[in-house]
């Protein structure tokens, strides 16, 4: 009998497309080799993407596609992850030890941003990446409290400081620094100058992504995060309300405008569900995510109903990832996290750190 042509295989292949990538693996370069041996077939796939609660479902999905292939009996598919760094704004220097920043902001607080950046950021790093996460609120710091952590980072050397580490996340926040209930009466100038030395003296090590979680509006501090620090992408988060849309509309035109890309919306507090009788209602309006998205030409990454346990949960310094893993909302996340690392995976790659660094010595 004939054997099976690698034609014939990728034909099978591009009949998948990735709910991710949203293309097929053949298109997006992920089919990395295809060896037959007679009735024998293995598939090699590498995501730029983390990806550890999909794989078993792609895998068993490429599997069965391959299978009706005539002639074949026996389909191994082998999918890997490789996280690489991309681009970033022209003339923008790279942060030691990290390989992509991701800007989680929204025009107006209150919308649950910083309950999406700690979540989103455990659900990368529950996908299989090394995740950083920088509190760049210096008036409002809340990551200390959400990941449960309160104490002061160390310095080895006496100029930088370690990551605080909290659910395998390296973390770094004014909040860490400070009492509690100390406020932050600064100027403008010390909150940026702060926010720089916040990412670039701490000792990041091999993240694949930083999640910065920015203060609310389009003043000082996003300005220098746009202008100073190397964002590979942004996130912006809403609530349905008209009022938060009208403000995630500013910030989402200020990464325009600093030429910073826009990865997606995630729509929080999007319906609620009565815990005693399970009936749903749109409290803050429905569809006015997507409308904006519509508006934009941009992804709607997701959307989170409103429910008290996210509240609990960040409250009691374990998000919803890590408190309840296998629940509905962490498969949310997770969900939303790989949509964001699948559409980075898809820009331009930075090779700046492949290239030698020449150094001129007198001797």
């Amino acid at each position: 009998m004939a054997s099976v042509s690698p034609q014939q295989v990728e034909d099978k292949l591009k009949e998948y497309i990735d709910p991710y990538l949203e293309k097929d693996l053949v298109t997006s370069k992920a089919v990395k080799d295809i060896k037959i041996n007679g009735d024998k077939i293995k598939v090699d796939i590498a995501l730029g993407f983390p990806a550890k609660g999909y794989i078993p479902v792609l895998t068993a999905t490429l599997k069965e596609k391959i299978k009706t292939l005539p002639g074949v009996s026996d389909v191994e598919v082998n999918v890997s992850c490789k996280i690489t760094a991309h681009t970033v704004q022209k003339g923008v220097k790279m942060i030691n030890g990290v390989k992509n920043i991701i800007a989680i902001a929204s025009g107006k607080g209150g919308v649950g941003k910083s309950t999406t950046a700690v979540n989103l950021a455990l659900a990368l790093s529950a996908e299989g990446a090394t995740v950083g996460i920088l509190d760049a609120d210096i008036y409002g710091p809340s990551q200390p409290r959400m990941l449960g952590v309160h104490q002061q980072p160390e310095s080895k050397d006496g100029k930088s400081l370690e990551p605080v580490m909290s659910y395998h996340l390296q973390s770094m926040s004014i909040g860490f620094l400070i009492d509690e209930e100390t406020p932050m009466i600064w100027r403008g100038p010390m909150v940026t100058q702060a926010l720089e030395q916040l990412l670039n003296d701490t000792q990041w090590r091999d993240v694949d992504y930083l999640i910065v979680d920015l203060p609310p509006g389009t003043g000082d501090t996003q300005l220098t995060l746009a202008q100073k620090v190397p964002v590979t992408g942004a996130v912006i988060v809403t609530t349905p309300q008209d009022i938060a849309l009208l403000d995630a509309r500013k910030g989402l035109k200020m990464f325009e405008k600093v030429e910073v890309p826009v990865l997606g919306i995630v729509e929080n507090m999007s319906i609620h569900i009565c815990s005693k009788c399970g009936h749903a209602e749109h409290i803050f309006g429905a569809g006015g995510g997507q409308r904006m998205a519509d508006q934009y030409h941009i992804d709607l990454l997701g959307s989170l109903p409103l429910d008290m346990s996210i509240c609990e949960s960040t409250d009691a310094g374990k998000p919803s990832v890590v408190a309840d893993p296998e629940g509905k909302i962490a498969q949310i996340y997770r969900d939303i996290a790989r949509r964001i690392a699948a559409k980075l995976s898809q820009k331009a790659k930075d090779f700046s750190a492949a290239f030698p660094k020449i150094v001129i010595q007198n001797n």
